[in-house]
């Protein structure tokens, strides 16, 4: 059986040092669409994403790229008892908690392990959690969640997980909102540690099924990330404790997403659409404030 769930449950997946500053900070706010509109470049919510002065903040989602980001290669797929491929692989969720505001420069340790693998009928789900911890102090900064989608692998009668679906109220959102994916969006954002081709190869998107190269699913989620917190949360990052949600649908750059955000007892929950069609682009989507 490709996948073993007896050897890739509890799997330790190793660790690895890393360190970022400021600049990747900036770069990576910029890849998420910080600074893009018109006005931006003198408004104060904008510059404390993208002017490395004094009240440059990080937001959470900085966390998931940071190990990474200066990769240059695809991620390697090499998880103890999964003999995948990385064209069976679709990213299926990702969730960010933070202990507290993160810094613009630090180095730290992340050490990862495989805790779920579900099995879905047509294909697994394989859940992995990192935690990051201070290299100068030995605490925790923050820990993160995601689930890959491994079509073609389920049906060895294993857990089916759960599917619980975030609830979205039955009343007019406290935000809405939309952005302009911009056509270089995919092309910089591939700077912040992901160079598949899937995201800037014309050749390689037709190749996959894709009549262009797509937006990355982890820059959806940023973008989002970034517009709830600056529609509901004053701009102010450090109020983010928490951010998840699964991904619904393909964005391609020059398309719009639409945002609609909700406050509610259990956060603030969002519904993230895409294009004429107002396609599903995130779900389950939800803000942890701090």
């Amino acid at each position: 059986m490709p996948i073993d769930p007896s050897v890739a449950i509890g799997a330790d997946l190793g660790e690895r040092s890393f360190a970022w500053s400021a600049s990747d900070v900036l770069l990576y706010h910029l890849g998420i669409g910080a600074g893009s509109r018109a006005g931006d470049n003198v408004s104060p919510t904008a510059l404390a994403y993208t002017y490395d002065g004094p009240g440059l903040q990080v937001l959470p989602s900085f966390g998931v790229v940071a190990p990474t980001f200066h990769e240059t290669e695809p991620p390697p797929l090499d998880l103890p008892g999964c003999d995948i491929d990385l064209a069976q692989v679709v990213h299926g969720s990702q969730s960010v908690t933070v202990t507290g505001p993160l810094r613009a420069s630090g180095a730290a340790t992340i050490r990862t392990t495989i805790t779920d693998v579900w099995d879905k009928g047509r294909a697994a789900v394989i859940w992995q959690e990192g935690v990051a911890t201070s290299d100068a102090t030995g605490e925790e900064l923050w820990r993160v969640r995601s689930s890959i989608f491994v079509k073609g692998e389920g049906g060895w009668g294993g857990e089916r997980g759960s599917s619980t679906a975030v609830e979205i109220p039955d009343r007019a959102p406290d935000l809405s909102t939309s952005y302009d994916v911009t056509p270089q969006q995919a092309l910089l954002y591939r700077l912040c540690g992901d160079r598949n081709p899937l995201h800037a190869d014309p050749d390689f998107a037709t190749g996959a099924g894709f009549p262009a190269p797509i937006l990355h699913g982890l820059c959806t989620w940023g973008i989002v990330l970034r517009e709830i917190t600056d529609g509901m949360l004053d701009g102010d990052a450090g109020r983010v404790a928490g951010f998840g949600a699964r991904f619904a649908g393909v964005v391609f750059p020059g398309e719009t997403l639409q945002v609609s955000a909700w406050h509610t007892g259990a956060g603030i929950v969002a519904s993230v659409t895409v294009g004429d069609d107002g396609r599903p682009a995130l779900a389950d989507c939800v803000l942890t404030p701090a």
